[in-house]
Protein backbone atom coordinates (compact mmCIF):
# COMPACT_ATOMS: atom_id res chain seq x y z
CA UNK A 1 0.00 0.00 0.00
CA UNK A 2 1.43 3.38 -1.02
CA UNK A 3 1.97 6.08 1.60
CA UNK A 4 2.01 9.89 1.30
CA UNK A 5 5.73 9.96 2.11
CA UNK A 6 6.82 7.39 -0.52
CA UNK A 7 8.00 10.20 -2.84
CA UNK A 8 10.90 10.81 -0.45
CA UNK A 9 12.59 7.77 -2.03
CA UNK A 10 13.27 9.99 -5.06
CA UNK A 11 15.69 11.92 -2.84
CA UNK A 12 17.74 8.98 -1.55
CA UNK A 13 20.83 7.16 -2.77
CA UNK A 14 21.98 9.97 -5.04
CA UNK A 15 18.81 9.98 -7.17
CA UNK A 16 18.46 13.77 -6.89
CA UNK A 17 21.11 16.48 -7.23
CA UNK A 18 19.05 18.67 -4.85
CA UNK A 19 18.94 16.59 -1.66
CA UNK A 20 20.31 13.19 -0.69
CA UNK A 21 18.44 11.99 2.42
CA UNK A 22 20.82 10.03 4.61
CA UNK A 23 18.36 9.00 7.34
CA UNK A 24 14.82 7.68 7.50
CA UNK A 25 13.45 11.24 7.33
CA UNK A 26 14.80 14.48 5.87
CA UNK A 27 15.79 17.35 8.14
CA UNK A 28 13.54 20.41 8.04
CA UNK A 29 15.89 22.40 5.74
CA UNK A 30 16.13 19.35 3.45
CA UNK A 31 12.34 19.17 3.43
CA UNK A 32 12.14 22.83 2.36
CA UNK A 33 14.59 22.24 -0.50
CA UNK A 34 12.66 19.14 -1.61
CA UNK A 35 9.44 21.16 -1.72
CA UNK A 36 11.16 23.94 -3.67
CA UNK A 37 12.34 21.28 -6.14
CA UNK A 38 8.79 19.95 -6.51
CA UNK A 39 6.71 23.14 -6.24
CA UNK A 40 9.12 26.09 -6.48
CA UNK A 41 6.73 28.44 -8.29
CA UNK A 42 3.73 27.59 -6.08
CA UNK A 43 2.30 30.13 -3.62
CA UNK A 44 3.84 29.53 -0.19
CA UNK A 45 3.22 32.37 2.30
CA UNK A 46 0.43 34.98 2.07
CA UNK A 47 -0.68 37.79 4.36
CA UNK A 48 -3.24 40.60 4.01
CA UNK A 49 -2.08 42.64 7.00
CA UNK A 50 -0.71 45.31 6.95
CA UNK A 51 -0.36 45.01 3.16
CA UNK A 52 -0.99 42.18 0.73
CA UNK A 53 2.04 39.94 0.28
CA UNK A 54 2.55 36.53 -1.32
CA UNK A 55 5.82 34.63 -1.61
CA UNK A 56 6.45 31.57 -3.78
CA UNK A 57 8.49 28.67 -2.42
CA UNK A 58 11.43 29.81 -4.57
CA UNK A 59 11.23 33.24 -2.92
CA UNK A 60 10.90 31.73 0.56
CA UNK A 61 14.10 29.72 0.08
CA UNK A 62 15.94 32.82 -1.19
CA UNK A 63 14.95 34.80 1.91
CA UNK A 64 15.76 31.85 4.19
CA UNK A 65 19.26 31.57 2.74
CA UNK A 66 19.82 35.33 3.09
CA UNK A 67 18.69 35.30 6.73
CA UNK A 68 20.83 32.22 7.42
CA UNK A 69 23.83 34.09 5.99
CA UNK A 70 23.07 36.98 8.34
CA UNK A 71 22.94 34.64 11.33
CA UNK A 72 26.31 33.20 10.44
CA UNK A 73 27.70 36.72 10.04
CA UNK A 74 26.74 37.54 13.66
CA UNK A 75 28.40 34.37 14.88
CA UNK A 76 25.64 31.76 15.02
CA UNK A 77 27.12 28.26 14.70
CA UNK A 78 25.46 24.85 14.23
CA UNK A 79 23.77 23.84 17.46
CA UNK A 80 23.39 27.40 18.77
CA UNK A 81 19.92 28.37 20.02
CA UNK A 82 18.11 31.27 18.37
CA UNK A 83 14.72 32.48 19.62
CA UNK A 84 11.85 33.63 17.40
CA UNK A 85 9.00 35.67 18.87
CA UNK A 86 6.38 37.71 17.08
CA UNK A 87 2.94 37.77 15.55
CA UNK A 88 2.05 35.21 12.89
CA UNK A 89 3.63 36.40 9.64
CA UNK A 90 5.76 35.32 6.66
CA UNK A 91 8.68 37.01 8.46
CA UNK A 92 8.20 34.70 11.48
CA UNK A 93 8.16 31.65 9.20
CA UNK A 94 11.30 32.73 7.30
CA UNK A 95 13.14 33.44 10.58
CA UNK A 96 12.20 29.99 11.93
CA UNK A 97 13.45 28.24 8.80
CA UNK A 98 16.58 30.40 8.60
CA UNK A 99 17.68 29.37 12.09
CA UNK A 100 17.46 25.72 11.06
CA UNK A 101 19.07 26.33 7.67
CA UNK A 102 22.06 27.88 9.44
CA UNK A 103 22.29 24.74 11.59
CA UNK A 104 20.86 26.32 14.70
CA UNK A 105 18.13 25.24 17.11
CA UNK A 106 14.99 27.37 16.97
CA UNK A 107 13.30 28.48 20.20
CA UNK A 108 9.76 29.73 19.41
CA UNK A 109 8.44 31.91 22.25
CA UNK A 110 4.91 33.08 23.00
CA UNK A 111 4.64 36.69 21.80
CA UNK A 112 1.95 37.48 24.37
CA UNK A 113 4.34 36.98 27.26
CA UNK A 114 5.75 39.98 29.07
CA UNK A 115 9.17 41.01 27.76
CA UNK A 116 10.81 40.00 31.04
CA UNK A 117 9.40 36.48 30.58
CA UNK A 118 10.50 36.37 26.93
CA UNK A 119 14.01 37.33 28.00
CA UNK A 120 13.86 34.79 30.82
CA UNK A 121 12.97 31.91 28.49
CA UNK A 122 15.68 32.96 26.06
CA UNK A 123 18.15 32.83 28.93
CA UNK A 124 16.91 29.40 30.03
CA UNK A 125 17.43 28.05 26.51
CA UNK A 126 20.86 29.69 26.24
CA UNK A 127 19.71 31.61 23.16
CA UNK A 128 22.49 33.45 21.35
CA UNK A 129 20.12 35.68 19.33
CA UNK A 130 16.47 36.44 18.80
CA UNK A 131 14.21 37.58 16.00
CA UNK A 132 11.59 39.87 17.54
CA UNK A 133 8.84 42.09 16.13
CA UNK A 134 9.64 45.81 15.97
CA UNK A 135 7.19 46.91 18.66
CA UNK A 136 8.82 44.74 21.34
CA UNK A 137 12.43 45.19 20.25
CA UNK A 138 13.27 48.10 22.60
CA UNK A 139 11.84 46.40 25.68
CA UNK A 140 13.46 43.02 24.97
CA UNK A 141 16.77 44.77 24.26
CA UNK A 142 16.50 46.63 27.57
CA UNK A 143 15.87 43.36 29.40
CA UNK A 144 18.91 41.86 27.71
CA UNK A 145 21.10 44.72 28.92
CA UNK A 146 19.98 43.97 32.48
CA UNK A 147 21.72 40.62 32.43
CA UNK A 148 20.20 38.14 29.99
CA UNK A 149 23.20 36.68 28.18
CA UNK A 150 22.10 36.93 24.56
CA UNK A 151 22.96 39.07 21.59
CA UNK A 152 20.07 40.47 19.61
CA UNK A 153 19.39 40.23 15.88
CA UNK A 154 17.56 43.57 15.49
CA UNK A 155 14.28 43.86 13.63
CA UNK A 156 12.36 46.65 11.93
CA UNK A 157 9.37 46.50 9.54
CA UNK A 158 10.16 43.80 6.95
CA UNK A 159 13.75 43.73 8.23
CA UNK A 160 14.25 40.08 7.38
CA UNK A 161 13.09 40.76 3.81
CA UNK A 162 15.55 43.65 3.48
CA UNK A 163 18.59 41.39 3.85
CA UNK A 164 20.59 41.18 0.59
CA UNK A 165 19.57 38.11 -1.41
CA UNK A 166 23.00 37.85 -3.02
CA UNK A 167 24.47 36.97 0.41
CA UNK A 168 23.20 33.43 0.78
CA UNK A 169 24.24 30.59 3.02
CA UNK A 170 24.55 26.95 2.07
CA UNK A 171 22.46 24.51 4.08
CA UNK A 172 24.27 23.37 7.23
CA UNK A 173 24.90 19.65 7.51
CA UNK A 174 22.60 18.25 10.18
CA UNK A 175 21.11 14.79 10.80
CA UNK A 176 17.55 13.77 11.55
CA UNK A 177 18.52 13.02 15.16
CA UNK A 178 19.94 16.49 15.78
CA UNK A 179 17.95 18.89 17.94
CA UNK A 180 15.70 21.16 15.83
CA UNK A 181 13.57 23.08 18.33
CA UNK A 182 13.01 23.78 22.01
CA UNK A 183 9.36 24.58 22.71
CA UNK A 184 8.46 25.96 26.09
CA UNK A 185 5.16 24.70 27.36
CA UNK A 186 3.44 24.97 30.70
CA UNK A 187 0.06 23.73 29.49
CA UNK A 188 -2.56 24.91 31.95
CA UNK A 189 -0.70 23.86 35.09
CA UNK A 190 2.84 23.98 36.41
CA UNK A 191 5.99 25.82 35.31
CA UNK A 192 7.28 25.97 31.75
CA UNK A 193 9.41 23.09 30.50
CA UNK A 194 11.60 23.18 27.40
CA UNK A 195 10.47 20.34 25.12
CA UNK A 196 13.35 19.15 22.91
CA UNK A 197 12.22 18.07 19.44
CA UNK A 198 14.56 16.65 16.81
CA UNK A 199 14.24 17.02 13.04
CA UNK A 200 13.01 13.42 12.97
CA UNK A 201 10.36 14.13 15.61
CA UNK A 202 8.86 16.99 13.63
CA UNK A 203 9.19 15.71 10.05
CA UNK A 204 8.03 12.18 10.84
CA UNK A 205 4.96 13.54 12.60
CA UNK A 206 4.07 15.76 9.64
CA UNK A 207 4.09 12.82 7.25
CA UNK A 208 2.68 10.10 9.51
CA UNK A 209 -0.34 12.31 10.27
CA UNK A 210 -1.01 12.23 6.52
CA UNK A 211 -1.52 8.49 6.88
CA UNK A 212 -4.88 9.42 8.46
CA UNK A 213 -5.65 12.58 6.49
CA UNK A 214 -4.99 13.35 2.82
CA UNK A 215 -3.70 16.85 2.11
CA UNK A 216 -2.73 18.34 -1.26
CA UNK A 217 -0.37 20.91 -2.68
CA UNK A 218 -3.35 23.00 -3.88
CA UNK A 219 -4.68 23.30 -0.30
CA UNK A 220 -4.62 26.66 1.47
CA UNK A 221 -3.99 26.48 5.22
CA UNK A 222 -4.94 29.25 7.64
CA UNK A 223 -2.39 30.05 10.37
CA UNK A 224 -4.78 31.39 12.99
CA UNK A 225 -3.48 30.19 16.36
CA UNK A 226 0.00 31.36 17.47
CA UNK A 227 2.78 29.71 15.49
CA UNK A 228 4.97 29.24 18.56
CA UNK A 229 2.49 26.59 19.71
CA UNK A 230 3.23 23.05 18.56
CA UNK A 231 -0.28 22.53 17.13
CA UNK A 232 -0.11 25.35 14.58
CA UNK A 233 3.63 24.96 14.05
CA UNK A 234 3.24 21.34 12.93
CA UNK A 235 -0.32 20.97 11.68
CA UNK A 236 -0.30 24.19 9.64
CA UNK A 237 3.26 25.43 9.08
CA UNK A 238 5.23 22.20 8.63
CA UNK A 239 2.36 20.25 7.04
CA UNK A 240 1.97 22.97 4.39
CA UNK A 241 5.66 22.90 3.56
CA UNK A 242 5.67 19.09 3.38
CA UNK A 243 3.19 19.08 0.47
CA UNK A 244 3.90 22.48 -1.09
CA UNK A 245 0.61 24.04 0.04
CA UNK A 246 -0.06 27.73 0.75
CA UNK A 247 -0.33 29.34 4.20
CA UNK A 248 -2.44 32.43 4.86
CA UNK A 249 -1.17 34.11 8.04
CA UNK A 250 -3.69 35.61 10.46
CA UNK A 251 -2.60 38.55 12.60
CA UNK A 252 -5.66 38.87 14.84
CA UNK A 253 -8.07 36.37 16.39
CA UNK A 254 -11.12 38.51 15.68
CA UNK A 255 -14.13 36.81 14.08
CA UNK A 256 -14.72 39.59 11.50
CA UNK A 257 -11.07 39.51 10.44
CA UNK A 258 -11.02 35.71 10.35
CA UNK A 259 -14.05 35.53 8.06
CA UNK A 260 -12.50 38.13 5.75
CA UNK A 261 -9.21 36.20 5.59
CA UNK A 262 -11.00 32.91 4.87
CA UNK A 263 -12.87 34.43 1.94
CA UNK A 264 -9.97 36.45 0.47
CA UNK A 265 -7.51 33.60 0.84
CA UNK A 266 -9.82 30.87 -0.51
CA UNK A 267 -8.80 28.84 2.54
CA UNK A 268 -9.44 25.09 2.27
CA UNK A 269 -7.90 23.85 5.56
CA UNK A 270 -9.10 25.48 8.77
CA UNK A 271 -7.40 24.30 11.96
CA UNK A 272 -8.58 25.80 15.24
CA UNK A 273 -9.62 25.04 18.80
CA UNK A 274 -13.06 23.92 20.00
CA UNK A 275 -13.99 27.38 21.32
CA UNK A 276 -13.67 28.99 17.88
CA UNK A 277 -15.56 26.22 16.09
CA UNK A 278 -18.34 26.44 18.67
CA UNK A 279 -18.61 30.21 18.16
CA UNK A 280 -18.76 29.87 14.38
CA UNK A 281 -21.42 27.16 14.66
CA UNK A 282 -23.49 29.21 17.09
CA UNK A 283 -23.40 32.10 14.60
CA UNK A 284 -24.54 29.87 11.74
CA UNK A 285 -27.40 28.33 13.72
CA UNK A 286 -28.42 31.74 15.09
CA UNK A 287 -28.66 33.07 11.53
CA UNK A 288 -30.87 30.14 10.50
CA UNK A 289 -33.04 30.54 13.61
CA UNK A 290 -33.64 34.21 12.79
CA UNK A 291 -35.41 33.16 9.58
CA UNK A 292 -38.27 31.79 11.65
CA UNK A 293 -39.34 28.62 13.42
CA UNK A 294 -40.53 26.86 10.24
CA UNK A 295 -37.36 27.54 8.26
CA UNK A 296 -35.22 26.52 11.23
CA UNK A 297 -37.14 23.24 11.62
CA UNK A 298 -36.81 22.46 7.90
CA UNK A 299 -33.07 23.24 7.88
CA UNK A 300 -32.40 21.11 10.94
CA UNK A 301 -34.36 18.28 9.35
CA UNK A 302 -32.28 18.55 6.17
CA UNK A 303 -29.10 18.63 8.25
CA UNK A 304 -30.16 15.37 9.89
CA UNK A 305 -30.78 13.73 6.51
CA UNK A 306 -27.46 15.05 5.17
CA UNK A 307 -25.62 13.58 8.13
CA UNK A 308 -27.24 10.16 7.76
CA UNK A 309 -26.37 10.04 4.03
CA UNK A 310 -22.77 11.09 4.67
CA UNK A 311 -22.25 8.58 7.45
CA UNK A 312 -23.87 5.74 5.51
CA UNK A 313 -22.49 6.36 1.99
CA UNK A 314 -19.62 8.84 2.37
CA UNK A 315 -21.37 11.20 -0.07
CA UNK A 316 -21.23 14.83 1.01
CA UNK A 317 -24.63 16.19 -0.08
CA UNK A 318 -24.52 18.94 2.54
CA UNK A 319 -21.86 20.89 0.62
CA UNK A 320 -24.36 21.67 -2.15
CA UNK A 321 -27.48 21.64 0.00
CA UNK A 322 -26.18 24.31 2.38
CA UNK A 323 -23.87 26.19 0.01
CA UNK A 324 -25.58 29.55 0.58
CA UNK A 325 -25.37 29.11 4.37
CA UNK A 326 -21.68 28.23 4.20
CA UNK A 327 -20.96 31.07 1.77
CA UNK A 328 -22.56 33.59 4.12
CA UNK A 329 -20.37 32.24 6.94
CA UNK A 330 -17.23 32.44 4.68
CA UNK A 331 -16.84 28.66 4.97
CA UNK A 332 -17.81 27.69 1.42
CA UNK A 333 -14.20 27.14 0.27
CA UNK A 334 -13.29 25.04 3.33
CA UNK A 335 -12.46 21.44 2.44
CA UNK A 336 -11.58 20.20 5.91
CA UNK A 337 -11.86 21.59 9.44
CA UNK A 338 -9.61 20.11 12.12
CA UNK A 339 -10.19 20.71 15.80
CA UNK A 340 -7.37 20.27 18.30
CA UNK A 341 -6.18 21.59 21.64
CA UNK A 342 -8.98 19.93 23.59
CA UNK A 343 -11.98 17.62 23.24
CA UNK A 344 -14.92 18.81 21.14
CA UNK A 345 -18.60 18.12 21.87
CA UNK A 346 -19.83 15.34 19.56
CA UNK A 347 -22.81 17.60 18.71
CA UNK A 348 -20.46 20.21 17.19
CA UNK A 349 -18.58 17.52 15.27
CA UNK A 350 -21.87 16.13 13.94
CA UNK A 351 -23.41 19.46 12.91
CA UNK A 352 -20.41 20.58 10.85
CA UNK A 353 -20.46 17.28 8.97
CA UNK A 354 -24.22 17.65 8.46
CA UNK A 355 -23.62 21.11 6.95
CA UNK A 356 -21.28 19.58 4.38
CA UNK A 357 -17.88 20.32 5.89
CA UNK A 358 -15.51 17.41 6.41
CA UNK A 359 -14.83 17.98 10.08
CA UNK A 360 -12.42 15.91 12.15
CA UNK A 361 -10.48 16.23 15.35
CA UNK A 362 -7.07 15.13 16.50
CA UNK A 363 -5.06 14.68 19.67
CA UNK A 364 -1.51 15.20 20.78
CA UNK A 365 0.88 17.08 23.05
CA UNK A 366 3.89 19.31 22.52
CA UNK A 367 6.01 16.37 23.72
CA UNK A 368 4.70 14.27 20.80
CA UNK A 369 5.39 16.91 18.13
CA UNK A 370 2.27 16.98 18.64
CA UNK A 371 -0.06 14.72 16.58
CA UNK A 372 -0.54 11.09 17.66
CA UNK A 373 -4.21 10.58 16.77
CA UNK A 374 -6.32 11.99 13.93
CA UNK A 375 -9.76 11.10 12.60
CA UNK A 376 -9.77 9.97 8.96
CA UNK A 377 -12.34 11.93 6.93
CA UNK A 378 -13.61 8.75 5.27
CA UNK A 379 -14.15 6.91 8.56
CA UNK A 380 -14.54 9.38 11.41
CA UNK A 381 -16.03 8.72 14.83
CA UNK A 382 -17.77 11.66 16.46
CA UNK A 383 -16.99 10.60 20.03
CA UNK A 384 -13.32 9.96 19.31
CA UNK A 385 -10.36 12.35 19.10
CA UNK A 386 -8.95 10.21 16.31
CA UNK A 387 -7.35 7.03 15.11
CA UNK A 388 -3.78 6.43 16.26
CA UNK A 389 -1.47 7.51 13.40
CA UNK A 390 0.96 5.04 11.71
CA UNK A 391 4.18 3.98 13.47
CA UNK A 392 2.74 5.02 16.83
CA UNK A 393 2.65 2.51 19.66
CA UNK A 394 -0.08 3.64 22.06
CA UNK A 395 -1.21 1.80 25.16
CA UNK A 396 -3.60 2.40 28.05
CA UNK A 397 -1.68 2.10 31.31
CA UNK A 398 -3.46 0.39 34.22
CA UNK A 399 -6.99 0.52 32.70
CA UNK A 400 -10.04 0.44 34.97
CA UNK A 401 -13.26 -1.50 34.43
CA UNK A 402 -14.24 0.89 31.58
CA UNK A 403 -10.87 0.42 29.89
CA UNK A 404 -9.85 3.92 30.96
CA UNK A 405 -6.29 4.54 32.05
CA UNK A 406 -3.35 6.81 31.38
CA UNK A 407 -2.40 7.12 27.71
CA UNK A 408 1.25 6.17 27.09
CA UNK A 409 3.00 6.27 23.73
CA UNK A 410 6.16 5.38 21.79
CA UNK A 411 7.07 6.51 18.29
CA UNK A 412 9.40 8.61 16.15
CA UNK A 413 7.50 11.76 17.11
CA UNK A 414 8.10 11.47 20.87
CA UNK A 415 10.43 14.14 22.22
CA UNK A 416 14.04 13.62 23.24
CA UNK A 417 13.25 15.04 26.69
CA UNK A 418 13.02 18.32 28.62
CA UNK A 419 15.88 20.74 28.14
CA UNK A 420 18.31 20.82 31.06
CA UNK A 421 15.89 18.85 33.26
CA UNK A 422 16.82 15.18 33.57
CA UNK A 423 14.58 14.68 36.62
CA UNK A 424 11.43 15.92 34.84
CA UNK A 425 12.34 13.84 31.78
CA UNK A 426 12.71 10.69 33.86
CA UNK A 427 9.33 11.27 35.51
CA UNK A 428 7.40 11.26 32.21
CA UNK A 429 8.82 8.04 30.79
CA UNK A 430 7.98 4.52 31.95
CA UNK A 431 10.76 2.03 32.63
CA UNK A 432 10.15 0.45 29.20
CA UNK A 433 10.40 3.80 27.40
CA UNK A 434 6.78 4.91 26.91
CA UNK A 435 5.97 8.60 27.27
CA UNK A 436 3.31 9.23 29.91
CA UNK A 437 0.90 11.80 28.50
CA UNK A 438 -0.87 12.56 31.78
CA UNK A 439 -4.15 12.22 29.89
CA UNK A 440 -6.76 9.57 30.63
CA UNK A 441 -8.59 7.69 27.90
CA UNK A 442 -9.41 4.39 26.23
CA UNK A 443 -8.88 2.71 22.86
CA UNK A 444 -11.50 0.81 20.86
CA UNK A 445 -11.02 -2.27 18.71
CA UNK A 446 -10.10 -0.12 15.67
CA UNK A 447 -7.43 1.83 17.59
CA UNK A 448 -9.52 5.01 17.92
CA UNK A 449 -8.81 7.05 21.03
CA UNK A 450 -11.43 8.43 23.44
CA UNK A 451 -10.35 11.02 26.01
CA UNK A 452 -11.80 11.32 29.49
CA UNK A 453 -9.59 14.00 31.05
CA UNK A 454 -6.28 15.00 32.62
CA UNK A 455 -4.83 12.73 35.27
CA UNK A 456 -3.79 15.73 37.38
CA UNK A 457 -7.29 17.21 37.43
CA UNK A 458 -8.94 13.91 38.38
CA UNK A 459 -11.59 14.18 41.13
CA UNK A 460 -12.14 11.16 43.37
CA UNK A 461 -15.52 11.22 45.10
CA UNK A 462 -16.38 9.86 48.53
CA UNK A 463 -17.73 6.72 46.85
CA UNK A 464 -14.37 6.14 45.18
CA UNK A 465 -15.64 7.16 41.73
CA UNK A 466 -13.32 8.92 39.28
CA UNK A 467 -14.66 12.18 37.81
CA UNK A 468 -12.86 13.81 34.87
CA UNK A 469 -13.60 17.56 34.82
CA UNK A 470 -13.11 17.88 31.06
CA UNK A 471 -15.87 15.34 30.41
CA UNK A 472 -18.31 17.49 32.38
CA UNK A 473 -17.10 20.78 30.85
CA UNK A 474 -17.80 19.41 27.38
CA UNK A 475 -21.53 19.34 28.18
CA UNK A 476 -21.57 23.15 28.42
CA UNK A 477 -19.82 24.05 25.17
CA UNK A 478 -22.97 24.78 23.18
CA UNK A 479 -24.73 26.87 25.83
CA UNK A 480 -24.61 30.46 24.59
CA UNK A 481 -24.90 31.83 28.12
CA UNK A 482 -21.52 30.45 29.18
CA UNK A 483 -18.27 32.02 28.03
CA UNK A 484 -15.96 29.99 30.30
CA UNK A 485 -16.40 27.07 32.66
CA UNK A 486 -13.93 25.21 34.82
CA UNK A 487 -14.95 22.12 36.78
CA UNK A 488 -12.82 21.05 39.74
CA UNK A 489 -13.00 19.21 43.02
CA UNK A 490 -13.61 20.74 46.42
CA UNK A 491 -13.45 19.27 49.91
CA UNK A 492 -17.07 18.95 51.05
CA UNK A 493 -16.22 17.25 54.35
CA UNK A 494 -12.98 18.37 55.99
CA UNK A 495 -13.04 15.67 58.64
CA UNK A 496 -13.46 12.81 56.14
CA UNK A 497 -11.63 14.66 53.32
CA UNK A 498 -14.54 13.89 51.01
CA UNK A 499 -14.36 15.48 47.55
CA UNK A 500 -17.27 16.75 45.48
CA UNK A 501 -17.66 18.57 42.16
CA UNK A 502 -17.89 22.34 41.71
CA UNK A 503 -17.91 24.69 38.73
CA UNK A 504 -16.55 28.19 38.17
CA UNK A 505 -18.49 29.99 35.43
CA UNK A 506 -17.91 33.27 33.64
CA UNK A 507 -21.07 34.19 31.69
CA UNK A 508 -21.20 35.52 28.14
CA UNK A 509 -22.08 39.13 29.01
CA UNK A 510 -23.04 39.89 25.43
CA UNK A 511 -25.85 37.32 25.61
CA UNK A 512 -27.09 38.99 28.80
CA UNK A 513 -26.84 42.46 27.23
CA UNK A 514 -24.16 43.56 29.67
CA UNK A 515 -20.97 43.50 27.59
CA UNK A 516 -20.52 47.29 27.64
CA UNK A 517 -21.32 47.80 31.35
CA UNK A 518 -20.63 44.63 33.37
CA UNK A 519 -20.87 46.50 36.68
CA UNK A 520 -24.51 47.40 36.07
CA UNK A 521 -25.53 43.92 34.90
CA UNK A 522 -28.40 42.05 36.53
CA UNK A 523 -26.09 39.63 38.28
CA UNK A 524 -28.91 38.03 40.27
CA UNK A 525 -30.67 37.21 36.98
CA UNK A 526 -27.43 35.99 35.41
CA UNK A 527 -26.69 33.70 38.35
CA UNK A 528 -30.24 32.34 38.26
CA UNK A 529 -29.92 31.44 34.56
CA UNK A 530 -26.45 29.89 35.03
CA UNK A 531 -27.83 27.74 37.82
CA UNK A 532 -30.67 26.66 35.53
CA UNK A 533 -28.14 25.62 32.87
CA UNK A 534 -26.13 23.65 35.43
CA UNK A 535 -29.33 21.94 36.60
CA UNK A 536 -30.13 20.98 32.99
CA UNK A 537 -26.68 19.49 32.49
CA UNK A 538 -26.77 17.70 35.83
CA UNK A 539 -29.80 15.73 34.61
CA UNK A 540 -27.63 14.15 31.91
CA UNK A 541 -24.77 13.30 34.26
CA UNK A 542 -24.32 10.29 36.48
CA UNK A 543 -25.12 11.02 40.15
CA UNK A 544 -21.46 11.08 41.25
CA UNK A 545 -20.56 13.47 38.36
CA UNK A 546 -23.16 16.12 39.22
CA UNK A 547 -22.06 19.63 40.09
CA UNK A 548 -22.78 20.40 43.74
CA UNK A 549 -21.54 24.00 43.92
CA UNK A 550 -21.48 26.85 41.38
CA UNK A 551 -19.51 30.11 41.51
CA UNK A 552 -20.45 32.76 38.94
CA UNK A 553 -17.44 34.99 38.28
CA UNK A 554 -17.56 38.72 37.54
CA UNK A 555 -14.29 38.62 35.55
CA UNK A 556 -12.98 36.07 33.02
CA UNK A 557 -10.51 33.41 34.09
CA UNK A 558 -6.91 33.73 32.91
CA UNK A 559 -6.19 31.69 29.79
CA UNK A 560 -3.21 30.45 27.78
CA UNK A 561 -2.69 31.73 24.22
CA UNK A 562 -4.46 28.61 22.95
CA UNK A 563 -7.50 29.56 25.04
CA UNK A 564 -7.18 26.97 27.78
CA UNK A 565 -8.05 28.08 31.29
CA UNK A 566 -5.07 28.16 33.64
CA UNK A 567 -6.56 25.79 36.20
CA UNK A 568 -3.97 26.52 38.87
CA UNK A 569 -4.91 30.22 38.79
CA UNK A 570 -8.51 29.60 39.89
CA UNK A 571 -9.47 28.88 43.47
Amino acid sequence: MSQPWDFLDNYRNGKSPVVDISGEWPTLPELLEITVDRFGDARAFTTFDPTDLTLSYNEVLAHVRAAAAYLRKIGIKPGDRVAVTGKNSPEWAVAYLAVLYAGGVVVPIDYQLQSRDVAGLMGRADSKAVFVDTEKYPDVEARRKKGTKISLAPDRPNYIFDLPLDEKAERATRSEDDLAAILFTSGTTGSAKGVMLTHKNIVSDAFLAQGNLYIRNDDVFYALLPLHHSYTMLAVFIESISVGAEIVFAKRMVIKQILSDLKRGNVTMLLAIPMLFNKLLKGILRGIREKGVLVYAIMRGLMGISGVIKHATGKNVGKKLFHSVLEKASLDTIRICISGGGPLPPATFRKYNQLGIDFVQGYGLTETSPIIALNPVEHYKEESVGKVIPQTDMKIYEPDERGVGEIVVKGPMVMRGYYDDEEATKEVFTEDGYFRTGDMGRLDEENYLYLTGRKKSLIVTAGGKNVYPEEIEDHFQLYDEIEQIMVKGFISNEELREEDVEAYVFPDLEIFGAASEPASADWDGIEARINEVVAEVNKDLLPYQRIKRVTVLREPMEMTTTKKIKRHKVS
